[in-house]
């Protein structure tokens, strides 16, 4: 089972994430056996180099003819060649395999976090989401990609050359093992006291990563309140934990690499003694003692990789745990909803509270008929976005119902909530890729026609034609940098495509200058027209068009009305107007 501590994302266990790694490379198994088999090739082409040496060794003490020695020699190299390309193909194999298993195992994670509700994935942190499906997933990369290719190898190579010692005589096996408690010992020790450091370090990544994306995120307002000294210490200290859990980890691993060294001195050590005695005796060759010696000491490299690596391994199992933990949640599908009759927007009586349980909305009551443009003002922390962001599906409700055409919101399915509802915020996100790419998120089945026309529409014609290749143009990260005015167009060009029949748009014009205000309202309007919406307003001009504007005030509705009437009256609405009028005029 996946352990949890309250409102962490889970850390599956050793063995659900082995479960889980093991469904990801199912669908590759034919790949893995090849890989494994050139492997093993590639072991025993190996296995032939000490024998063949110690033939040399023989023909060389008995004084033969030189003739005698091409036939090895050819061997020899023959099996040096194929040695090296074996190795070479089956560990290109196994990267394959272990790319493929990555891949569908990080699809997989990606596909449970974008389910997840929001109010799950703020309990947990965003931050540690993105240490899950950013560090984590390069940790397993580096594993699967060289360490697992090189720990099956030398794992192989060992038990193999072991073989091949017994072949040539047992009792230089016996002898070579005598190495093996010492390895194992260390080993043992290592694996019990490893795995909880490399948890703790990874869980003190997210914690770091959790810290950075509050700081940054919420960089405004720690500048406007003066807190960057308190965040920069509190950066500070979470890289400092992160810090300190990566040396204990990496002081554990440092203390189990001097000890494995002791076991090669015995293991050689013995080996030689045997051979000296074997030789002496006459039950053993030269050639033979040669052999053993050469074996013994080929295992040298990959007894170490296996330890070695054992560190990695460890570090690539934490991260694995980690990933698998996000995979494994379970998350609720919605029951269904009937289909929506008209797009009329009702709010009843709704409450939410954030994941600190502080409630932010006390019951809340709002209708938009179809076809209705209402306007939701109010002072910062009013709850405005909060409310934009339940009736858009994001959050739940803690009480009450917000229903579309009758439908339930929350007991929509995600495709069927799009249809329905679209949501356009002040921070808009332009996809990597060509623009037409980027439009077609809201509608892969639009033509290039429709795409020209919906930029129209948002006003972003004249510009989306001087672009170098038009529609196929890349945007985005690594391509034609976009303004925030330009970006958000192409939002509002994904409203148009996407046709749903209610649209909620907070604060979509905050982050343009007065001019770009100006464009991004009119290309709202041409957007809207006809279409029932709700629009959180930070810019009064966008409340004075609509056809209602609802006041909300430390979450609750405490004045709604026509803008015109609310504006020429004594209300909330009337102070706001008059001090959003003096500042434009002082301005």
């Amino acid at each position: 089972m996946s352990t949890l501590t309250p409102g962490a994302l889970p850390v599956a266990t050793p063995a659900e994430a082995r479960r889980r790694l093991a469904t990801a490379v199912r669908p590759q198994r034919r790949g893995a056996a090849v890989a494994v088999g050139l492997l093993v090739a590639s072991t025993v082409a190996g296995l032939v180099v000490p024998p063949v040496l110690g033939r040399l060794v023989d023909i060389g003490q008995a004084g033969g003819p030189r003739s005698a020695l091409t036939v090895p020699l050819v061997v020899l190299a023959v099996a040096v060649l194929a040695q090296g390309v074996l190795a070479g193909l089956g560990r290109a194999a196994l990267s394959r395999v272990g790319e493929g298993a990555l891949a569908r195992l990080r699809e997989t994670v990606l596909g449970r976090a974008l389910a997840l509700p929001q109010e799950r994935l703020e309990q947990g942190g965003t931050g540690d989401l993105a240490s899950r499906v950013g560090d984590d997933v390069d940790r397993v990369s580096e594993a699967l990609r060289e360490g697992f290719p090189e720990f099956l190898f030398s794992g192989i190579t060992v038990v193999l050359t072991v073989v091949g010692l017994a072949v040539l005589d047992w009792r230089f096996a016996l002898a070579g093992l005598l190495s093996l408690p010492f390895h194992a010992l260390a080993a043992r020790l290592y694996l019990r006291a490893s795995p909880p450091l490399y948890a703790a370090a990874r869980r003190a990544e997210g914690v770091r990563s959790q810290q950075l994306v509050e700081t940054v995120g919420g960089l405004r307002t720690v500048q406007a309140l003066l807190l960057g000294t308190r965040h920069l210490d509190r950066v500070a200290a979470r890289s400092e934990e992160a810090r300190r859990a990566h040396l204990r980890a990496v002081d554990k691993s440092a203390w189990f690499f001097c000890r494995i060294h002791l076991g090669e001195l015995v293991g050689t050590g013995s080996v030689l003694v045997m051979g000296a005695v074997l030789v002496g005796n006459g039950t053993a060759s030269l050639g033979s003692a040669t052999a053993a010696a050469l074996y013994f000491l080929r295992l040298f490299d990959p007894v170490s990789a296996l330890l070695v690596l054992l560190d990695e391994v460890q570090s690539a199992t934490a991260s694995l745990a980690r990933l698998a933990g996000v995979a494994s949640m379970e998350v609720a599908e919605p029951v269904g909803a009937p289909e929506p009759e008209a797009p009329v927007l009702s709010v009843r009586d709704v409450r939410f509270a954030y994941a600190d349980g502080t409630e932010v909305l006390h019951g809340v009551d709002l209708a938009v008929a179809a076809g209705e443009h209402v306007a939701v003002v109010g002072s910062s922390g009013a709850g405005k976005t909060t409310l934009a962001a339940l009736v858009a599906g994001i959050h739940s409700p803690a009480a009450g119902a917000i229903e579309v055409g009758g439908a339930s919101v929350p007991d929509m399915g995600r495709e069927e909530l799009a249809r329905h509802v679209t949501l356009v915020s002040q921070e808009v996100h332009v996809f990597a890729g060509t623009l037409a790419e980027d439009l077609r998120l809201a509608d892969p089945t639009a033509s290039d026609d429709d795409l020209v026309a919906a930029l129209g529409v948002a006003g972003a014609g004249a510009w989306v034609r001087a672009l170098p290749e038009g529609l196929d143009t890349r945007v985005g990260s690594g391509g034609h940098a976009l303004t925030p005015v330009q970006a958000q167009q192409v939002a509002i060009a994904r409203l148009v495509l996407r046709d749903a029949d209610v649209a909620v748009l907070d604060e979509a014009t905050a982050e343009a200058g007065s001019a770009g205000a100006r464009v991004l309202e009119d290309g709202m309007r041409r957007a809207l027209a006809g279409r029932t919406a709700l629009l959180v307003a930070h810019r009064l001009t966008t409340a004075a068009e609509a056809d209602r504007v609802v006041v909300l005030e430390a979450g609750r509705v405490v004045e709604e009305g026509p803008p015109a009437v609310l504006a020429a009256g004594d209300g909330p609405y009337a102070r706001l107007w008059a001090a959003w009028s003096a500042a434009r005029r002082d301005g």
